[in-house]
């Protein structure tokens, strides 16, 4: 019998809550930037056959200064497979291009409730790889010039809490956004900040904890 070699996101979540030191060999460029987590697995749009974007997204040449965390107000599905994950990246991106009438789905990342990570708009992973721009997005009104927009699968302002692959997965990515683009953990926030929503639910009363733990995965 032969035995796949664990992914990027396996290791990751094996440690304890999923997190990892950041200081590891390689990671960091001596005397350009802090010590930063390393980067998960990210299934590109390419990865899970997103649609074309109706025009090419816009680049910001720029670092972001936020992160703002949503969302997706599908089902709270029990499927955690990498399957699942694709499937819901192409439930967001029709729901944003056929529904909303935008260019692309409106998030960066998403984040599937088995802890998949899927790139949402085009181009935002490269960027993202290359820590000085980003993409133009679509997912915080007043935000979007200035911030990373990351949804979680499923629908959580009634209580529901994210499964714990997820919410592992959440911390991982937001420390490598961090680290890229030099965001202190503490400009972590919730749609709900920044407009009469009740997104992200209940992740939003969970943004201490996460700034705590992205605050420490990066050392």
């Amino acid at each position: 019998m032969s035995f796949r070699k664990p992914s990027r996101r396996h290791m990751l979540l094996a440690g304890s809550g999923g997190l990892i030191a950041a200081a590891l060999p390689g990671t960091a460029h001596a005397g350009a930037r802090a010590a930063r987590a390393v980067e998960p697995d990210i299934d590109s749009t390419s990865q899970w056959n997103a649609r074309p974007p109706r025009s090419t997204p816009r680049l910001l040449n720029r670092r972001p200064t936020k992160i703002v965390v949503h969302h997706t107000v599908g089902p709270n599905t029990s499927d955690f497979s990498r399957a699942q994950a694709h499937t819901h990246a192409h439930w967001v991106q029709d729901l944003h291009m056929d529904d909303n009438g935008w260019l692309d789905s409106g998030y960066h990342f998403l984040v599937s409730r088995g802890g998949w990570i899927t790139e949402g708009r085009h181009r935002s992973l490269s960027t993202l790889r290359g820590g000085s721009s980003f993409v133009l997005a679509s997912h915080t009104s007043g935000q979007n010039e200035q911030s990373i927009g990351i949804a979680s699968e499923g629908a959580y302002h009634d209580g529901a809490q994210p499964p714990a692959a997820q919410w592992d997965v959440l911390v991982t990515l937001c420390a490598y956004v961090c680290g890229q683009y030099r965001i202190a953990p503490t400009q972590i926030y919730g749609h709900k900040d920044f407009g009469t929503t009740l997104c992200p639910g209940v992740i939003h009363d969970k943004l201490p904890q996460l700034r705590s733990q992205v605050a420490a995965s990066m050392g």
